[in-house]
């Protein structure tokens, strides 16, 4: 079970990859953002989809329809009842009311616009071969059923007002033909998966995101960033030890620095291009993020014991041999100094024998430095004083941070000689 709550996947993630035109596509983003991928293999072929999307960026740059269009021929495909009536011809002739023959030409003439307008624009125009092969034969899926309805022919029957009864007829023969055969449901279900891939290829392009390669063991981002933050400063970060020590003050981006890190290591795990110039990560089999977190009022418990309840849940994940990623924002910040001290070293020195597994820990407790463990990495993010007054650069350092925020604050703000 993956803890990606503070991942914000549909307020924060979601947005970067939604150009949807449905609410039945937006919905397979969601779904496909929320599912971390298990192999290398589905990975790769993942990344190979998205990139068949963006060489096809020419041809799909426009992709777009009238979405009421869409959604009248998706209810009278999927809930209508379409009646074949070319072996009823006098049931129609003399049965039928002109409002409801009026009725049932409308939908199978907006029928044929829309699939004409998908088949000859865009999916008759695309390089098939570029796509990972089962992929492209999804997409072959759309086309053949396309193409089964002459919707060229009748397009052009359209134009030039010769539409006639008897090519109704015919066209609606052939839904109930595909209907009957579970052709219709495949479609839809190949068209909006279409358009999801296409969003999210449309987020990573726009958003300049690179894939990643997948390696074994350690993570190496190159000028990697928040994609939220405007004008984001970049980092480099690369790992060599299972247990990362992140200190520094207040306000200088630990918690930004924590979220980039994880935002690229789960999306390239669904297979998605990253917020980075150039990234490598490991494979993981377990998530447990755990950033700002507040008290777990729902299930009534303090910040201190969800953060118990948490590094248990990813302590037992790890002696079952998962390889986890987990990050621990402010690591029992909600205990008192001296507790803390000892449970984070004790946590520290335990996390260390995972060593396939990759912990981050973000913390304000000085006293950690004492930690002598050749399997733990300290970095900070740097603060600079200008004229006594901390200027926050929000980049990676290798060691301990030795700028005191708070008894700087405290004292610019004048309370020494105030309290004093």
């Amino acid at each position: 079970m993956n803890n990606i709550n503070d991942l914000h996947i549909e307020k924060e993630v979601l947005p970067l990859f939604d150009f949807t035109l449905t609410i039945l596509s937006k919905k397979i983003v969601l779904e496909t953002l929320k599912k971390p991928l298990k192999s290398k293999k589905e990975i790769r072929s993942r990344q190979n989809i998205f990139k068949g999307f963006i060489e096809n960026k020419k041809v799909l740059k426009k992709y777009s329809y009238s979405l009421s269009y869409l959604l009248e021929v998706h209810h009278f495909l999927n809930d209508s009842k379409i009646e074949d009536y070319s072996t009823k011809k006098m049931r129609y002739k003399f049965l039928i009311s002109n409002k409801e023959k009026a009725k049932y030409k409308s939908k199978f003439t907006q029928l044929i616009l829309l699939f004409h307008r998908l088949e000859f624009n865009y999916f008759t125009r695309l390089n098939l071969d570029v796509f990972p092969k089962f992929y492209g034969d999804k997409i072959r899926e759309i086309i053949t059923f396309l193409s089964s309805l002459n919707l060229n022919y009748l397009s052009e029957l359209h134009r030039e007002y010769k539409l006639k009864n008897s090519h109704f007829f015919k066209l609606a023969s052939k839904i109930l033909d595909a209907k009957s055969k579970g052709e219709i449901i495949d479609f839809w279900d190949n068209l909006f998966l279409f358009e999801a891939y296409l969003s999210i290829s449309n987020g990573i392009e726009k958003h300049n995101f690179s894939f990643p390669e997948l390696t074994d063991k350690n993570i190496n981002l190159v000028e990697f960033y928040h994609p939220l933050i405007n004008n984001p400063v970049t980092n480099n970060f690369k790992s060599s030890n299972s247990v990362i020590l992140l200190n520094g003050p207040n306000m200088s981006g630990k918690s930004t620095f924590l979220k980039a890190v994880s935002l690229c290591t789960y999306l390239g795990h669904l297979g998605i291009g990253i917020p980075a110039k150039k990234g490598e990560i490991p494979l993981f089999t377990n998530f447990s993020i755990a950033i700002n977190r507040q008290d777990d009022i729902l299930n009534g418990y303090s910040h201190f014991m969800t953060e118990i309840v948490n590094l248990k849940n990813v302590v037992k994940n790890a002696s079952n041999g998962n390889k986890c990623f987990a990050v621990f924002d402010e690591l029992f910040s909600g205990t008192n100094v001296e507790d803390a001290f000892e449970i984070c070293k004790t946590t520290i020195n335990g996390l260390c024998k995972f060593n396939n597994s990759l912990f981050f820990i973000s913390t304000h407790i000085q006293e950690l430095k004492q930690i002598e463990n050749n399997d733990v990495n300290t970095y900070y993010i740097e603060c600079d004083l200008i004229n006594d007054i901390p200027s926050f650069t929000y980049k990676l350092k290798k060691g301990w941070s030795k700028i005191k925020v708070g008894r700087i604050l405290f004292e610019k703000e004048g309370l020494n000689d105030m309290l004093n």
